[in-house]
């Protein structure tokens, strides 16, 4: 089976690489072949357009919540919002809701927040959420200088996890990419990884080709 038929855990090598805009082209695409897919944002920090942009390209199939069942509002990493707010991390509501997803619908789209080394608890970081989905993660990298080296670390980490990495996605987050590291890095990248370079996405692309 491809890597992209099946339910992924997405993260990425850091905030801001374009998670979201490859997670709602890939479920729409998913939608529009006929799959009864849909997405899941387990934590969300600071605005909630994430989640909003996910429950969108799932069609309403669940509600906000269900796309989001934890949302803290401080900017920051899991860990550090929740203790700006003082409460804690839900992660029997994040279990939970996760385990109806699954059971509910064909296939589930989970997108981590931050890197994979984002902490929610000071003992329980992402790729420990990870760990506990079971699922083949896929890699999200903006394509920029260095991406080389965060893809490189972030593959090898999920694979110290034991976890399967299914491959890596190159996104295009800037209008403006620097032209060598856009020319250059799918192809070092595919020499170097032991692991697929499954897409790569324009900025500002709407269809999944």
């Amino acid at each position: 089976m491809h890597p992209l038929q099946r339910s992924v855990f997405l993260t990425g090598t850091d905030t801001g690489v374009g998670k979201t805009h490859v997670a709602s082209l890939l479920l729409r695409s998913w939608r529009a072949a006929g799959c009864d897919a849909v997405g899941f944002k387990p934590l969300c920090c600071g605005e909630r357009s994430d989640a909003e942009l996910l429950h969108a390209a799932s069609d309403a199939a669940l509600s906000l919540n269900e796309v989001n069942p934890v949302w803290l509002r401080p900017p920051a990493a899991p860990y550090t919002a929740a203790l700006i707010e003082n409460r804690p991390i839900d992660l029997a509501l994040i279990r939970e809701t996760f385990s109806l997803l699954t059971q509910r619908h064909a296939r589930i789209l989970v997108e981590g927040v931050g890197g994979w080394r984002v902490p929610i608890l000071s003992d329980y970081d992402l790729s420990d959420l990870a760990a506990e989905f079971k699922l083949p993660v896929v890699v999200v990298a903006a394509n920029r200088l260095g991406a080389l080296n965060h893809t490189r670390l972030t593959v090898d980490a999920i694979k110290a996890s034991g976890l399967e990495c299914a491959g890596v996605i190159l996104s295009h987050p800037s209008p403006d990419p620097d032209p060598i590291a856009a020319a250059t890095n799918r192809s070092v990248l595919e020499q170097l990884l032991a692991a697929p370079v499954l897409a790569e996405i324009a900025h500002g692309q709407h269809h999944w080709e």
